[in-house]
């Protein structure tokens, strides 16, 4: 991956970090501390400066209930990967019950022959 397109994806995956966050009404030292990193760091990765380990990202993601689709969206092209996404997207905005409801629709449809 070139600089510049991993440049424009740090600054995204910060945007969305922060956005959520901010929804939370955390502070970026209430999200270092959950974290476990420095809050200098929090603010790096969210102005897209530096950019993000792995590890700390799934505990963005699990801190925030944030679904990782949400980071890629942009950047893919994939018409199928697409529609997954946008179908996720829909999905987080229901409770766990009507998630359950739509996993057992799913496997319904799924084994239609």
């Amino acid at each position: 991956m070139n600089a510049e397109v991993k440049s424009e994806m740090d600054r995204a995956f910060g945007s969305i970090l922060k956005q959520y966050r901010n929804k939370m009404d955390y502070t970026q030292a209430d999200m270092a501390e959950k974290l476990g990193i420095s809050e200098k760091y929090v603010s790096r990765v969210e102005t897209g400066i530096g950019g993000i380990s792995k590890e700390t990202l799934a505990k963005y993601i699990n801190i925030l209930g944030i679904t990782p689709n949400l980071f890629y969206k942009e950047f893919v092209t994939n018409p199928r990967v697409k529609k997954e996404i946008e179908v996720s997207e829909k999905l987080s905005e229901l409770s766990t019950e009507k998630l359950e409801v739509v996993l057992q629709m799913a496997k319904m449809i799924k084994d239609l022959k």
